[in-house]
């Protein structure tokens, strides 16, 4: 029973990545938005938008699931410590990928 729960954890994991990094593949870049000339310095602008949302909302469920597997009752012979392995090459290059202009 609690192989198909690693087992289910890994697949929602690598589904997840997989739509993130095809997600912001495909969407398309955002034109420019023109500014204004005559705005005031004073004028409350609203937050920009970090770079990668989905990269960040991608390593937020990466760690959970790190998380989750460090603190899971079994090693499932070495199966635990390799997907624990795996998640933190997947943070890693998900890192990198903020990083990315």
């Amino acid at each position: 029973m609690k192989k198909i729960g690693i087992l289910t954890l890994v697949i929602m994991v690598t589904i997840l990545l997989t739509l993130a990094f095809s997600a912001a593949a495909a969407s398309p870049k955002a034109a420019p938005v023109p500014v204004a000339a005559a705005a005031t310095p004073a004028a409350a602008a609203p937050a920009p938008m970090p770079p990668h949302p989905r990269v960040e909302h991608a390593l937020e469920a990466l760690r959970s699931a790190r998380d989750h597997m460090a603190h899971a009752e079994g090693e499932f012979h070495g199966h635990r410590d390799k997907t624990i392995e795996h998640i933190d090459a997947a943070i890693h290059e998900a890192e990198i990928c903020l990083r990315e202009p």
